[in-house]
């Protein structure tokens, strides 16, 4: 009889699972200034929504609401709002930007809802506080990246650099960490300017850089708006080397930036250059799986490193959802939410395309600087790697 209450009990909880819908909210910046980034993070969750990419988890049918935030913050906090409270989902990804993740973390916090955030900066889940609680994320952050640019710099025996970026989070927050990072190095900063994501104008801060005749100039900026004050550096006869973030890494930059970004050296993840990477580096066979698949639906030379973000959040996601799934129903709306988040939260061994994630109740994105981190350099509008840090 008590064998027959016990198959009972787990033939109704597998039919209930079976019927189960777990919910997945996103808002990118599939249209903006950030366009060129959010549009591959959504052609990735549309491939892996269509089972195109990556198989669902067992037992439970994943339900995607995608919207299109158009880069502005306030749009993806209202996007953040409708998800949560009218689409009841159970986890958010997107946020493209660092202005639009900023801004959606009292929105998921309040609700408890956990985030994936897609974007760069180190604020966004630093320190883990109260409202961190609920947030984490797949991009390297802007202090792990400045390591790699100062490192190369170093490396070419440059004393003297320059910085360039926008006035936004993600600008400001790649200032604070390469000053800081440059510092303790030997660099000296003898330039610090800033720009709008908007601006069609940067001569004033290029020619008050030139004025200071760095060895080096960084460019914090992201997507095709990064193009702008290299142009102008290279038009008004710089002659040192300059270095873009890992936002510039797709490939709009290159075609807009054309001739004016030949020989750009910028930190990235190691998707960008998996094919050239050895094959014992760790996220080589997932990133050229990924390739291939999202090649095949958009073409050869389509891929990004922000699509390759997208994928390692549902990466992540697929495999918290499979655990959660022991702990809660998805029926239950708040006991599932949290079940989620703590499942994210105790992510080990998932490996990416930009690296292996594991993380912890103090680190809420979980990559190894030297699994993480590659220098590259454009050449003949292609991506070479130029340095491992393996």
């Amino acid at each position: 009889m008590r064998k027959g209450l016990v198959w009972l009990g787990a033939f109704v909880l597998s039919a209930a699972l079976a019927q189960a819908e777990v919910r997945i909210g996103v808002t990118l910046s599939a249209t903006g200034p950030a366009a060129s980034l959010g549009i591959p993070e959504k052609n990735t969750l549309l491939l892996i929504e269509a089972g195109r990419l990556d198989r669902m988890p067992k037992g439970v049918k994943v339900r995607f609401f995608i919207l299109d935030d158009g880069t502005d913050p306030t749009a993806a906090v209202k996007n953040t709002q409708k998800l949560i409270q009218e689409n009841r989902v159970h986890l958010i990804i997107g946020g493209t930007t660092s202005p639009n993740s900023l801004a959606m973390i009292d929105a998921v916090a309040e609700a408890g809802v956990p985030f994936i955030s897609l974007a760069a900066a180190k604020a966004i889940v630093s320190p883990v506080d109260e409202k961190r609680y609920w947030v984490f994320k797949t991009p390297q952050t802007d202090e792990l990246m400045s390591q790699a640019v100062v490192q190369d710099m170093v490396a070419r025996g440059f004393k003297t650099v320059a910085y360039l970026g926008f006035n936004t989070a993600y600008g400001e927050g790649w200032a604070r960490e390469f000053e800081k990072a440059a510092k303790a190095a030997g660099l000296r900063v003898v330039a610090s300017e800033r720009y709008s994501p908007k601006d069609t104008s940067v001569t004033g801060q290029v020619l008050k850089i030139l004025s200071r005749r760095p060895d080096a100039v960084l460019i914090g900026a992201a997507g095709t708006p990064a193009v702008l004050p290299q142009r102008t550096l290279v038009e008004k006869g710089y002659k040192g080397q300059i270095y873009q973030t890992h936002g510039v890494a797709n490939p709009a930059f290159l075609k807009v930036g054309g001739r004016f970004v030949e020989g750009t050296l910028l930190p990235a993840g190691p998707i960008l250059v998996a094919a050239q990477l050895p094959d014992a580096f760790p996220s080589k066979r997932v990133a050229l799986t990924y390739i291939a698949a999202y090649e095949a639906e958009h073409g050869v030379g389509s891929y990004s490193t922000f699509g390759g973000h997208a994928y390692d959040a549902w990466l992540i996601a697929r495999s918290a959802i499979e655990r959660a799934l022991g702990a809660a129903d998805p029926g239950d709306l708040a006991a599932f939410r949290k079940a989620l988040r703590d499942a994210i939260e105790g992510t080990q061994g998932v490996v990416g395309t930009h690296g292996v994630f594991n993380l912890s109740p103090t680190d809420h994105l979980g990559l190894k600087f030297e699994d993480a981190a590659v220098i590259v350099r454009v050449k003949d509008g292609k991506w070479v790697l130029e340095r491992s840090f393996r």
